[in-house]
C-alpha cells in the first residue's frame, strides 16, 4: 500500500520538524467477543499533542486501518477522505504546537502484527494482545511511527466484563463498567508500548530491593497465560528467574528499573520469542512447556527473559534513533543475556550455550550475500524488519564479548552506567555509545569500531606450528584470513590453548594457555614456544572474539580420534562447532561429520550442544550428504541413534532428546512400527515418558510415510483439543504423502488467508519434507511464480514466512539454483525485502550443492 514503507529520509525529517508531548490512546475491544463481521474492527481514538519547529509546516501521522471516522486538528475538523490515504493523515498549517484527535476503526490482526485476536479453540474465549516492532503500533492507534519520537503514553481500554487487561503503566483503580485506564508511562518509543487483554490465568508476586542510600524499590510482579495453560504453568521458576535478573542487572547498572511494574505475559500465536515492551514483556507461550522438555529448554526460556529484562535499559530507556543502531540494543540484549545468565541463575554454561548456538546463527548470517555491518544502512522500513537477524543479535553480542576481553569488564560496565545516565528516555546513535566506552577505557575505539561494527564478514583464524627434533614446539602462530568479498582483518583478542592426554588412554586436556593480540594476517604466540607438541592446538580457547576457527592437520587428526576425549565442555563445544563449519564450508565430507557424530555425540554432557549436534546431523544427511549415499548414510545414523536411545539413562535428558532426535530420522519400516508402538502404547522405552507434546512428535514422520491417516489424526486432536494440539494436526495433515493433500495446503497459504499466522507457519513446515522430493517438485516454478504476488498482498510476516518456508529447499538440485537464478534476473525491480530472502535461500542451496560436490568427491564409501 503507498506509503506503508516509511523511508529513512521522510522519518529523519519529521524527527526534525517536531517534538511529541503526549499520546493519549483510548481503545474499545468489546467487539472482540462479537461474531462475523462484528468482530473484525475495533474502535481507536488517539489524542496526540505535539510541537512543531517551523509553523505552517506540514506532516503526516500514520495509521493503517479500514476506515477512519474523524480528524481533528487544533480544533480544525478535516475530511477524512481527503486527508487519509489508508495508511497516512495528511497534517498541514501546523501551529508551534498542536493538538491531533483521530477516531478510527482498527482492524483486529491474524498475522500477530498490530493487535491480534486469538479464539482459543478449546473453550471458545477470545485473547487479544499487541505486537509492533518495528512499525505496527499504527494499526492499532494514530502515530509518529518512528523510534525518535518518544512521548508519555497513557493508555484507556474498555474490554469485556471480567477480561484482564494490562498495558505498559499499572492501572489506575477498579475497571468501571468494562474500562480501564492506566498510569501515564515515562517517555518511550511507539513501537513498545502494549496491550494485553482477555480472561488471562494472572500470577503475581513481589521484587523488593534495598539500596545502599537507604531508598527501597518495590516493582510488582505479573506473570499470565491463557486459561488452558494454567495446569502447565510453571510461574514460579519464571519469578525466580526475573527476580535474579534484577537483582543482577541492579548491582552493575546502577540504575532502579524505571518503569514501575514488571509483568511477563505468555501469549498465543505469536511470531516472536518475545517483546520488551516495558512494564508488559510479551513472549510466545510456547515457553510454557506442555510435556517433558530438557534442561535446555529452561535455559533457553531463562535466557529470553533476562534478554528482554536487558532491553530494558538497552533499548527502551536509551533507545536507538533510527534502526541503522538497532544493534544498540539487540546486540547489548542479546551479550547481557548471557552474562546475566551465567552470573545469576543455575544455568552456569550460558555461554556455551551462546558459543554453540548463538554463533552459529551469525556466522551462517555473516556469510550470506545479504551480509550487512552490524551498524547496518536502514533504508526504510522493510529493511529494519528483515535486519532483526543473526548479525544484529548475536554477532553483534559476540563482538561485545570480544570488546569486554579488549577493554575490561570494569571499564565496559561502566560505560554503560554513564550511557544510561547521559542519555535517559532519549535516542542514540554509535558516537554516543563509544564516547562513554573510550571515557571508561583510555582507549581509541573508532579503528576498533570501523573493523568490527562498520565491516561485514568473518575472519578465518588457522594455528601454523613447527617443532624441533626433540618434539618441542619452534614456533606457533594464528593465519588470520577473510573472504575475498569482504577482506578486512581485524584485531583478535584470542586465547591459544594446547591440549594433550596425560596418559595414554586419559582425557584431553588444556595443559597450557597463551592470550594474544592477533592482527594483520600472521601473529606469533612466543609464549607457546618451547613447550611440549600438543595432540590439540585450539585457538580461540574460551571464546573470546569472534571468527571461524580451523585446525592444523594434527589437531584435526586428533579430533577425528579422540574428539569425545576433550574434558572441558566448552572446548569440546568450539571444537564440534568448528568441525560443523568445515562441513557447512565443504572442506569437510557430509559423511565424515555424520561419523563423528555417531562415534562422539553419545559422550557429550552438554543437552544443549547435543540437540545443536542432532540439528546439524539431520542437516548434513538432508542436505549435504551425495545423494548416492544418503540412504545408507540416513540408515547408519537412524540406527546409531536408536543405540544411543536405548543406552542413555531413563528418564535423563539425553533420553528425551535421542529420542526426538531418533523421531525425526525413523524412516525404515521397523523403525515406523516401533514409532508407532509408542504411539499406540505396544512398544516401550524404559523412563521414556510418551506424553502428548511427543505423541504429536511421533505422529508427524507416520504421517509423513503414510503410515497414519487423516483418522489417526483426527483421533488423536480429540485426545488433545487445544490450540497447540490444532497446530499440531496441521502440520501432520499437511505432511501426508499424497497431492491432494500437498495441493490443498499450497492453496491454503499461498492462494488463500484463511490461516492465521500460526497455522501458516505449521501448513509450511508439514509442507516441506525432505523425503517427499519427487512430490513436491512441481512446487519448484509455482513457488517462483506466486512469490511476487504474496509479497504485495499479504503483510510482511505472513510474506516473510511463505518466501522463507516454501522456497524448494527439498529439491537440492542444480535446477533449482537456476530457478532461482532465473528469477533474481528476471525481477531486478522486485521489492529489495523480498530479493534479499530469495538471495539469502539460494545462497543456502549454492551452499549445499558445494557441500555435496565434497562428500562425493570422497569416493565410494568402504
Amino acid at each position: 500500500m503507498p506509503g506503508e514503507n516509511l523511508s529513512r529520509d521522510e522519518a529523519r525529517e519529521r524527527g526534525r520538524l517536531l517534538s511529541v508531548d503526549a499520546y493519549d490512546v483510548a481503545l474499545d475491544v468489546r467487539s472482540a467477543v462479537a461474531s462475523g463481521a462484528a468482530a473484525e474492527t475495533f474502535r481507536s481514538r488517539t489524542t496526540l499533542r505535539f510541537r512543531c519547529a517551523e509553523p505552517g509546516a506540514s506532516t503526516f501521522a500514520d495509521l493503517l486501518a479500514p476506515s477512519v471516522t474523524s480528524v481533528t486538528l487544533n480544533g480544525r475538523e478535516l475530511d477524512p477522505a481527503v486527508v487519509f490515504d489508508g495508511t497516512r493523515i495528511a497534517l498541514d498549517s501546523l501551529a508551534a504546537e498542536n493538538t491531533l484527535v483521530v477516531d478510527a476503526q482498527c482492524a483486529y490482526s491474524r498475522t500477530g502484527e498490530g493487535l491480534h485476536r486469538f479464539v482459543d479453540p478449546e473453550d471458545g474465549e477470545v485473547y487479544l494482545y499487541t505486537q509492533y516492532e518495528p512499525a505496527d503500533s499504527r494499526r492499532v492507534f494514530a502515530t509518529f511511527e518512528q523510534p525518535d519520537l518518544k512521548a508519555p503514553f497513557t493508555f484507556e481500554v474498555t474490554a469485556p466484563e471480567g477480561w484482564r487487561v494490562l498495558s505498559n503503566g499499572a492501572q489506575e483503580g477498579e475497571a468501571e463498567g468494562g474500562r480501564h485506564r492506566f498510569a501515564v508511562t515515562r517517555p518511550i518509543s511507539t513501537y513498545i508500548t502494549a496491550v494485553v487483554a482477555g480472561p488471562y490465568h494472572y500470577v503475581s508476586d513481589t521484587y523488593r530491593r534495598s539500596f545502599a542510600d537507604g531508598t527501597e524499590l518495590e516493582i510488582p510482579l505479573g506473570a499470565l497465560c491463557r486459561k488452558g495453560l494454567a495446569k502447565h504453568f510453571d510461574a514460579d521458576d519464571i519469578f525466580t528467574v526475573t527476580k535474579q535478573g534484577l537483582d543482577f542487572f541492579h548491582d552493575h547498572f546502577d540504575f532502579p528499573y524505571p518503569f514501575g511494574k514488571y509483568d511477563s505475559a505468555f501469549v498465543p500465536e505469536y511470531n516472536l520469542g518475545a517483546m520488551e515492551n516495558p512494564g508488559c514483556v510479551t513472549f510466545r507461550e510456547e515457553y510454557i512447556f506442555r510435556g517433558k522438555v530438557t534442561e535446555a529448554s529452561y535455559e533457553g526460556r531463562a535466557n529470553v527473559i533476562l534478554h528482554e529484562m536487558a532491553h530494558m535499559w538497552f533499548g527502551d530507556l536509551v533507545t536507538m534513533q533510527w534502526w541503522d543502531d538497532l544493534w544498540l540494543k539487540e546486540s547489548y540484549a542479546d551479550f547481557m543475556g548471557a552474562f546475566a545468565l551465567v552470573g545469576a541463575t543455575r544455568f552456569t554454561n550460558g555461554w556455551i550455550t551462546f558459543a554453540n548456538r548463538r554463533k552459529s546463527w551469525a556466522y551462517r548470517a555473516d556469510q550470506l550475500p545479504s551480509t550487512h555491518p552490524v551498524t547496518a544502512d536502514i533504508r526504510d522500513l522493510e529493511d529494519a524488519k528483515l535486519n532483526f537477524d543473526g548479525i544484529t543479535y548475536a554477532k553483534g553480542a559476540a563482538v561485545l564479548k570480544q570488546l569486554v576481553a579488549y577493554v575490561g569488564q570494569d571499564a565496559f560496565l561502566e560505560g554503560a552506567r554513564r550511557y544510561f545516565k547521559r542519555h535517559a528516555y532519549g535516542n542514540t546513535r554509535l558516537t554516543d555509545l563509544l564516547a562513554v566506552l573510550e571515557e571508561t577505557s583510555g582507549r581509541d575505539l573508532a579503528a576498533w569500531s570501523r573493523a568490527w561494527l562498520e565491516t561485514a564478514g568473518v575472519n578465518s583464524l588457522t594455528p601454523q606450528v613447527t617443532y624441533d627434533a626433540q618434539d618441542r614446539i619452534t614456533e606457533l602462530s594464528v593465519l588470520q584470513e577473510a573472504a575475498p568479498s569482504h577482506p578486512q582483518l581485524r584485531p583478535h583478542r584470542v586465547a591459544v590453548g594446547l591440549y594433550r592426554r596425560q596418559e595414554a588412554d586419559s582425557a584431553l586436556v588444556r595443559y597450557a594457555r597463551a592470550e594474544v593480540d592477533v592482527s594483520g594476517p600472521r601473529t606469533t604466540v612466543p609464549e607457546l614456544a618451547g613447550l611440549e607438541r600438543p595432540e590439540l592446538v585450539l585457538v580461540n580457547d574460551e571464546d573470546l572474539t569472534y571468527a571461524k576457527i580451523r585446525f592444523d592437520e594434527g589437531s584435526l587428526a586428533t579430533l577425528r580420534a579422540r574428539l569425545g576425549d576433550l574434558a572441558d565442555p566448552m572446548a569440546r563445544a568450539l571444537c564440534w562447532a568448528a568441525l560443523w563449519g568445515l562441513t557447512r564450508d565443504g572442506l569437510m565430507p557430509a559423511r565424515d561429520y555424520l561419523d563423528l557424530v555417531r562415534r562422539f555425540a553419545g559422550r557429550e554432557s552438554d543437552i544443549g550442544v547435543l540437540q545443536s549436534l542432532h540439528g546439524q546431523a539431520q542437516t548434513a544427511l538432508e542436505q549435504y550428504s551425495a545423494p548416492a549415499g544418503r540412504e545408507r548414510a540416513a540408515r547408519e545414523l537412524a540406527e546409531g541413534t536408536l543405540h544411543e536411545l536405548r543406552l542413555a539413562p531413563p528418564g535423563s535428558d539425553h533420553q528425551l532428546a535421542w529420542a526426538r532426535h531418533f523421531i525425526a530420522l525413523a524412516a525404515s519400516p521397523a523403525d515406523l512400527q516401533l514409532l508407532q508402538g509408542l504411539l499406540e502404547g505396544t512398544a516401550k522405552i524404559d523412563g521414556l515418558d510418551v506424553d502428548q507434546e511427543l505423541r504429536w512428535t511421533i505422529l508427524e514422520p507416520l504421517a509423513a510415510h503414510g503410515v497414519a491417516d487423516e483418522t489417526v489424526i483426527a483421533a488423536e486432536l480429540a485426545r488433545d483439543n487445544t490450540a497447540s494440539g490444532r497446530r499440531h494436526q496441521v502440520r501432520c495433515l499437511a505432511a501426508r504423502p499424497s497431492a491432494e493433500v500437498k495441493a490443498q495446503a499450497w492453496a491454503q497459504v499461498v492462494e488463500s488467508d484463511v490461516l492465521s499466522n500460526a497455522l501458516v507457519e505449521a501448513t509450511d513446515a508439514g509442507f516441506a519434507q525432505f523425503g517427499q522430493r519427487e512430490l513436491l517438485a512441481p512446487y519448484r516454478p509455482r513457488y517462483f511464480a506466486a512469490i511476487e504476488g504474496v509479497w504485495r498482498e499479504r503483510s510482511i510476516e505472513i510474506a516473510m514466512e511463505v518466501v522463507h518456508g516454501l522456497f524448494p529447499s527439498w529439491l537440492v538440485e542444480q535446477a533449482t539454483l537456476e530457478a532461482a537464478d532465473g528469477w533474481l534476473d528476471g525481477h531486478p525491480q522486485a521489492a529489495p525485502a523480498l530479493r534479499r530472502l530469495v538471495l539469502e535461500k539460494r545462497d543456502d542451496l549454492a551452499r549445499a550443492l558445494r557441500a555435496q560436490a565434497c562428500d562425493e568427491a570422497a569416493g565410494p564409501r568402504p
